[in-house]
């Protein structure tokens, strides 16, 4: 589980001390885990998880969630995700009024129907 973790701290820019100002889990627990002497349980999962804005089964399996119909586009979004300047597209999306997602959706189904041919 650490490494998993480990790729998605650093694919954000943190370190085991932002995880642990933001969650209240203890460095030294950080440090537990990574030598292997303890596992974390379920609540502290949860916490790093929500922290990092994962679910708990990527955070413990390293394994995308089933959000995407085939595995190359879960492989490009999860490359997208863990780019620091791509992932701005997914920040944008958090933040963005409607109108502006409604403008980027419709840009897309319209690429999608040029790509499609209709």
């Amino acid at each position: 589980m650490y490494e998993i973790y480990q790729k998605i701290r650093d694919a954000k820019g943190l370190k085991d001390a932002d995880v642990s100002r933001a969650t209240g889990i203890t460095k030294s627990t950080f440090s537990d885990w990574k030598s292997g002497r303890s596992n974390p349980k379920n609540d502290k999962l949860q916490k790093i998880a929500d922290y990092l804005e994962v679910s708990i089964d990527y955070l413990s399996t390293g394994k995308a969630d089933s959000y995407y119909l085939n595995a190359e586009t879960a492989n490009i979004a999860q490359d997208i995700f863990e780019n620091k300047e791509l992932r701005a597209l997914f920040d944008a999306a958090r933040t963005a009024t409607p109108e502006d997602l409604q403008t980027t959706y419709s840009m897309l189904l319209a690429l999608k129907r040029k790509e499609e041919g209709n």
